[in-house]
């Protein structure tokens, strides 16, 4: 006897079916049923489609974004923790920031702003920053407008060569100041926050900008600086360029300009004499103008500095002897450096016994002197100087009764030697017109009076 053939029937679609694939359909449709709970197709859809309802915490939380695009979050300090500082956004949303970015260790409870820098995907909690403060890179989680930590481990005559996240990256020399810098070997070593203005990770490729990062500093420095500068307040400047008309210096924010005849006391030649780049000096504020674009701010340096003319002045006194550097030589005379910024004027008439027909003939520029104080005048802030004063007369030649030089006999012939002796007295010789006299007297050869011989 043969076995029973297994039943044969067909689907609702046609084809034909055995009991024993009924058997397993059946049960796998038992089991999707148990697992969508008697939930329809059409439901499940909707469901999937329905937009989740917004949470209390989230309503009251929103995220914003800082300037360069990063999540600025405000949580509250749970504790702080060795070197860390727990904080919560929510129930289930954690986060640490490091404690080195707090001037103080905060206290539990306080609600702080934090800026969101990364997940950390094995603890589940967000990496967080203050504000203007970085944290280490990582290359995973590096993107174009992020601000970073970069160290300078390079120069070439383009620009730096830096490292970020034990990647190379590269700083255009444009880019490393908010001016040009003439030798920008003095970033070696130094580490600097950087925004990353291109990254493209398959090239190992990634371009930094420093001054983006110094203008947005910048940009938020100035609204506060001009909101509270007043005119005639004093400030303390960086001297940043120098021009032929003066120099621009940086008050944190804005730049001013120190007219050339503000930089100091006394007459300069070029800004350089009185201020270098890079000086940090003490200004005041003489002039405001906000109504300009840019505004301007004009300063001054000399009003700040002690006045050395005024103070040479209360310190020399008239008869003593100084001593100076020509500085100038002008056909009225010459001009003497005898202290930084002081000078004293030398009258051409002033510079010798013997007469003096231009000053640069008995003086040159760089020539270290000494003079004599004839004058001082406190109102005209002027100093007289003599050089001759310092110097012995020469002797004059003796004079005869009627006030002529010489007083010997000889109708004034003997004027005496230039060392004041007499000399002897040369008879003239005979020429035609003596002859004519002597034979028109008496003859060649008889003594004749009245002085001829």
């Amino acid at each position: 006897m043969e076995p029973d053939a297994p039943h044969t029937d067909s689907d609702p679609t046609g084809h034909a079916t055995t009991s024993t694939s009924r058997d397993i359909n059946a049960a796998l449709n038992a089991e999707i049923e148990s697992a969508l709970g008697g939930m329809t197709m059409e439901e499940i859809l909707s469901a999937t489609n329905t937009p989740r309802p917004v949470t209390r915490a989230a309503a009251l939380n929103p995220i914003r974004r800082t300037s360069s695009g990063r999540q600025l979050r405000t949580g509250r300090v749970m504790e702080v923790r060795g070197k860390d500082v727990l904080v919560e956004f929510g129930p289930k949303s954690q986060g640490v920031c490091p404690l080195s970015h707090f001037e103080t260790p905060p206290p539990s409870g306080e609600q702080m702003e934090f800026v969101v820098e990364r997940l950390d995907p094995f603890e589940g909690v967000l990496i967080l920053a203050r504000e203007g403060m970085i944290t280490k890179a990582q290359w995973g989680d590096l993107k174009v407008g992020q601000i970073v930590e970069a160290r300078c481990v390079g120069m070439n005559p383009g620009g730096l060569d830096m490292e970020v996240a034990h990647h190379h990256a590269f700083m255009p020399a444009a880019q490393v100041d908010l001016r040009h810098v003439e030798d920008i070997s003095v970033y070696l070593g130094q580490k600097m926050e950087c925004e990353i203005v291109e990254l493209r990770r398959n090239r190992e490729r990634m371009l930094l900008s420093r001054r983006r990062v110094l203008e947005k500093e910048r940009h938020e420095k100035r609204g506060v600086l001009l909101a509270s500068i007043e005119l005639g307040s004093h400030r303390t400047v960086t001297i940043v360029s120098l021009q032929p008309f003066g120099a621009f210096a940086d008050l944190g924010g804005v730049d001013g300009l120190i007219p050339m005849s503000e930089l100091a006391h006394g007459n300069l030649k070029q800004a350089s004499d009185a201020v270098a780049v890079g000086d940090v000096v003490e200004v005041k504020v003489i002039r405001v103008d906000l109504n300009s674009v840019p505004p301007r701010l004009t300063l001054s340096r000399r009003q700040v500095m002690a006045d050395p003319v005024v103070t040479a002045l209360n310190e020399i006194q008239v008869g003593a002897t100084v001593t100076g550097t020509v500085r100038s030589v002008m056909e009225f005379g010459a001009f003497i450096e005898l202290s930084p910024g002081v000078e004293g004027l030398v009258h051409i008439s002033e510079i010798s016994h013997e007469r003096v027909f231009s000053p640069s003939q008995a003086l040159k520029v760089g020539e270290v002197v000494q003079a004599k104080v004839l004058n001082l005048d406190q109102a005209r802030r002027r100093i007289s100087l003599s050089i001759k004063a310092l110097k012995d007369a020469p002797r004059e030649a003796p004079k005869d009764g009627a006030g002529r030089p010489g007083g010997g006999g000889g109708g004034g012939r003997d004027r005496g030697g230039r060392d004041g002796k007499s000399s002897e007295v040369v008879p003239r010789e005979s020429d035609p017109s003596m002859r004519k006299l002597l034979a028109k007297f008496g003859g060649i050869g008889k003594d004749l009076k009245g002085g001829l011989s």
